[in-house]
């Protein structure tokens, strides 16, 4: 490492990463990269409620295939170990009692009826909700306590004004009393965000922290307790969330939202970096497409937009044909022979690399080679609803005499092959889509493959034979 920046990112693994969030762990990460400093992988799962063992794993395989490693974590260990908070509780605890000793913190032991009643009647007076420092008075938490109350603890908020130099949206100010003190440990005992984070932060001396605008809130009171434990808080980035198509923020409605569903859509790990680097941040008007190496000369958080970003799946779908038709054919076969034989089929390699010449400029995720080239990895073949409609409108016997043609011709390659069927369709009165459609309809299975002539030569005489006789 050539610089002191370390900056974290810290996904709670409650099921696939939102590419909302692996947007904002790529900003992160990028920003260290480009510093030459240190990118840590914190695991926030504290909540076993929600947490899984499965989505865990799942969550750093994401990030893995996308394209971000980490230099400490809980995979890959470090110098602040453990990276998980789950496994940080004592560390929590200590913490929280240098805060009561120091009078930074206090147990409440006001009930939840009690604070929703106080919270109504300071809306009636048209005062902003949030506590109201009653359990701050030692002889009122004395007197709760004597009725055998449990209790939370709580961070004295300091009473002034709080200002966050935020690195990608400007100062940002908070009025003396605005901000009302809150909960660092649940009656359970366990931690919340707002203390775990904080203790984290400074711990693992993090000087950059870049996240949603929808924590922006947290940053004093992150800020806070840092100040009140003796360390230095980080500067903080808060860039926006990103939007669906309908200018809402990004979620389950809008479709796919994961990094691994669109991992399962045949979406390449190249293809999504560079989109989700384009959301909301820009090396300049004139870059569309940029590698990994690009993304961390070029990354500054200061070039981060202060607008929401929406997310596009169209657009994605068109980078990601982009860098499919860039792929060698040896590579890109190897990448869809996964969704092939998940699809139940048996691809001889030889041949899938023969076809992707074929279909790379048609293909927009890697799993539309299924539909494209299922027809040469099967021989179970059924016409879909177009494809029959097709055939039963081809002239009668035109799909025999193809066949009785093909049969004897030589060589079988694609270009005697097409001059064969213009023939054939000439020959019949047809020009050249209209004699074409009833011949892939009837050895494809659809009206949609990659061009006939290479198709057929593909598949083999034989077996071309075979299926024009059949639906003949």
């Amino acid at each position: 490492m050539t610089s002191g920046v370390r900056t974290r990112f810290a996904p709670a693994p409650s099921g696939s990463i939102h590419v909302g969030n692996a947007r904002t762990g790529l900003f992160s990460w990028a920003f260290a990269r480009h510093a030459g400093g240190a990118f840590v992988l914190r695991i926030e799962d504290t909540d076993a409620s929600r947490v899984t063992e499965e989505a865990f794993h799942g969550v750093m395989d994401s990030l893995r295939w996308l394209g971000i490693d980490w230099d400490e974590g809980p995979d890959v260990g470090g110098p602040h170990a453990p990276y998980r908070q789950s496994q940080r509780l004592d560390i929590y605890r200590e913490m929280t009692e240098r805060l009561l000793s120091s009078g930074d913190a206090y147990p409440c032991y006001c009930t939840e009826e009690e604070l929703e009643e106080r919270r109504k009647a300071a809306l009636a007076r048209g005062e902003p909700p949030g506590y109201d420092g009653k359990c701050r008075d030692p002889d009122v938490r004395a007197a709760f306590e004597a009725e055998g109350r449990t209790a939370v603890i709580r961070f004295a908020m300091p009473e002034r004004e709080h200002v966050v130099h935020d690195l990608a949206k400007g100062e940002v100010r908070w009025a003396p009393g605005h901000l009302r003190d809150f909960v660092l440990v649940r009656s359970d005992g366990s931690p919340v965000f707002l203390l775990a984070v904080a203790v984290d932060d400074m711990l693992m001396e993090i000087t950059h922290v870049i996240r949603g605008d929808d924590l922006l809130a947290s940053a004093p009171r992150n800020a806070a307790v840092i100040e009140a434990l003796g360390g230095t808080p980080p500067a903080y980035a808060h860039v926006p969330q990103v939007n669906g198509s309908d200018g809402k923020p990004l979620s389950k409605r809008h479709g796919s939202t994961s990094v691994e569903a669109f991992r399962e859509r045949g979406i390449l790990p190249e293809a999504l970096m560079n989109y989700l680097a384009l959301l909301g941040w820009s090396k300049d008007a004139e870059t569309t497409f940029l590698s990994k190496q690009e993304l961390i000369d070029a990354f500054e958080i200061e070039r981060v937009s202060r607008n929401p970003a929406r997310f596009d799946v169209g657009k994605l779908e068109w980078m990601n044909n982009h860098y499919v038709q860039s792929l060698d054919d040896d590579d890109l076969a190897s990448r869809c022979l996964h969704f092939l034989s998940v699809a139940g089929l048996s691809p001889d390699l030889e041949l899938l690399r023969r076809a992707m010449p074929l279909v790379k400029e048609r293909m927009k995720t890697l799993s539309d080679s299924v539909d494209l080239l299922r027809f040469l990895f099967t021989d179970d073949i059924t016409l879909d609803e177009k494809a029959a409609e097709v055939v039963s409108k081809a002239p009668d016997g035109y799909l025999r005499s193809v066949a009785e043609a093909l049969a004897e011709l030589r060589p079988w390659d694609a270009e005697t092959i097409k001059a064969e069927l213009d023939e054939l369709a000439a020959g019949t009165g047809l020009n050249r889509t209209k004699g074409f459609q009833p011949v892939r309809a009837a050895v494809t299975g659809s009206t949609v493959s990659p061009p006939l002539p290479e198709s057929l030569e593909l598949l083999g005489r034989e077996r071309a034979i075979e299926r024009l006789r059949s639906a003949s």
